[in-house]
């Protein structure tokens, strides 16, 4: 999605779309970076809570399904094994974080981007690694934040 974001940003500015909105007074920060920055902040932590239902859901169906283990002994199991409250809100806090960082990394240089064709895919190419890189950083310090005793 951060790949998506720069490429589209930088194709604005390559074909001088966003220059022809200064041109007509039109702020193009607050019309096609800001949106675009929500977007990415608010889709990315109810993504989140989508896809851990999904997985609680594939680790039952696994379990009970295939394995057969008993429906009750899962749920009892995993009752015990989550502190549903911290874990929930650390993930979620986790996925804000992360939602913030790539969305801005990919918008910035999306904006930033050389605008010719290698120009954005050098800026396409740079959001993917420097996302990953901020992602995996972030990872580690707040995890040792969260769970560190």
């Amino acid at each position: 999605a951060g790949s998506a974001l720069t490429a589209e940003i930088g194709l604005m500015r390559a074909t001088e779309q966003l220059s022809s909105m200064e041109m007509m007074a039109v702020d193009p920060l607050r019309r096609v970076i800001s949106p675009r920055f929500w977007a990415g902040v608010i889709s990315l932590p109810l993504l989140t809570i989508i896809f851990v239902a999904v997985g609680i859901w594939g680790g039952s169906l696994v379990g009970v399904s295939w394995k057969g283990i008993d429906a009750g002994f899962f749920w009892s199991a995993m009752q015990n094994a989550v502190d549903w409250r911290m874990d929930l809100v650390n993930c979620l806090i986790k996925s804000v974080v992360f939602a913030i960082t790539v969305t801005w990394i990919a918008l910035f240089n999306g904006y930033d981007a050389i605008p010719t064709s290698a120009g954005i895919s050098r800026a396409t190419t740079r959001t993917v690694v420097h996302a990953s890189l901020a992602v995996l950083g972030l990872d580690f310090v707040l995890t040792a934040l969260m769970f560190g005793n």
